[in-house]
C-alpha cells in the first residue's frame, strides 16, 4: 500500500479557525485573518470541539494518492459518500499480469498462502484468454465495418477489456485519487481507525491520519476511532481494547 497526500488546503487550522471566528465575533471579511494567533487559531479549534460544531471544518479539503489497494478496499472505501473520487478503470485499462493484495492472515498460512497464489495466477491466464478471445471477435466486426487494421485492433482492445473484467478477482490491485473535506474525514477515521474495521481500510485510513495531522496537527488533533473521545461505538462488538488505541493514537 502506498498512500501520499497530494494536495490541502493551506493552512486548513488557520482557515477553519476564520470560519469559526466569523460565526462567533463581530470581525468581518477583511478583517477575518486578522491576529489569528497560534493561541487564538487553538482556541477556536477547541471551542467547536467542545460545542460540537463542525461545520466550519468542511472548508478544509485533503486530495490523497492511493495505489497498493485491492478493489474489495474499493467498495469499502465508496461508501463514504461525501467525497470525491477517481478509480483506475478495469474497462479501459489492460490488466494482464495484474498485482493482487493478500490478506496477512492467508499469507501467514503457508499452504493458504499457495493455494491462494494458485488461484491468483489461474485467474490471470483465464483472463487473457477471455481477452485474446474477446480482441479476435472484436477485431472482425471493427474491419467489417470499415476500420483500418490499426484502428480495429485498438478499438477492440479496448471492448475486450471491459467484459474480460468480470472474472478479475477483489483481490486485483486499484489506485484511487480521492478528495474529503476535513469533516467527512472525521467520519472516516472514527469508523475506519477502529479496531473492528477490515483490516486494509484500517491501515488506509491510519496512514491517510498519519498525513493530514502532519499538516493539520489541531485540526485533527482528536480524530481516530470514537473510544478516544467517548465511550466505544461498537457496544458489545467492542474489541475491549480501549485504553491500548487511545495510547496508539496518542502517541501517533
Amino acid at each position: 500500500m502506498k498512500v501520499e497526500l497530494l494536495a490541502y488546503t493551506q493552512d486548513a487550522d488557520k482557515l477553519v479557525s476564520a470560519a469559526a471566528k466569523l460565526c462567533y465575533a463581530k470581525s468581518d471579511i477583511g478583517t477575518l485573518m486578522e491576529n489569528l494567533t497560534d493561541e487564538k487559531v487553538a482556541s477556536f479549534l477547541n471551542l467547536l470541539g467542545e460545542l460540537g460544531h463542525e461545520s466550519p471544518v468542511e472548508h478544509a479539503s485533503f486530495t490523497f494518492g492511493i495505489e497498493g489497494v485491492s478493489r474489495a478496499l474499493l467498495a469499502q472505501i465508496t461508501r463514504h459518500r461525501i467525497a470525491s473520487f477517481s478509480v483506475q478503470s478495469q474497462r479501459y485499462v489492460d490488466k494482464s499480469g495484474f498485482d493482487y493484495i493478500m490478506p496477512p492472515e492467508i499469507s501467514d498460512i503457508p499452504e493458504a498462502k499457495e493455494l491462494f497464489e494458485k488461484e491468483m495466477e489461474h485467474d490471470a491466464k483465464v483472463y487473457d484468454r477471455l481477452r485474446s478471445m474477446l480482441i479476435e471477435k472484436h477485431t472482425e466486426a471493427f474491419l467489417a465495418e470499415g476500420k483500418s487494421e490499426k484502428e480495429a485492433r485498438s478499438a477492440a482492445e479496448k471492448k475486450a477489456n471491459e467484459d474480460a473484467r468480470f472474472v478479475l478477482p477483489n483481490a486485483c490491485d486499484t489506485r484511487i485519487i480521492m478528495t474529503m473535506n476535513a469533516r467527512s474525514l472525521y467520519n472516516f477515521f472514527a469508523l475506519r481507525c477502529c479496531n473492528r474495521a477490515q483490516w486494509e481500510i484500517r491501515a488506509l485510513a491510519c496512514e491517510m491520519l498519519r498525513l493530514v495531522k502532519g499538516v493539520a496537527p489541531l485540526l485533527f488533533a482528536g480524530a481516530g476511532p470514537s473510544c478516544l473521545t467517548g465511550k466505544c461505538s461498537e457496544g458489545s462488538m467492542s474489541c475491549g481494547k480501549m485504553v491500548e488505541v487511545r495510547k496508539k493514537f496518542k502517541d501517533m
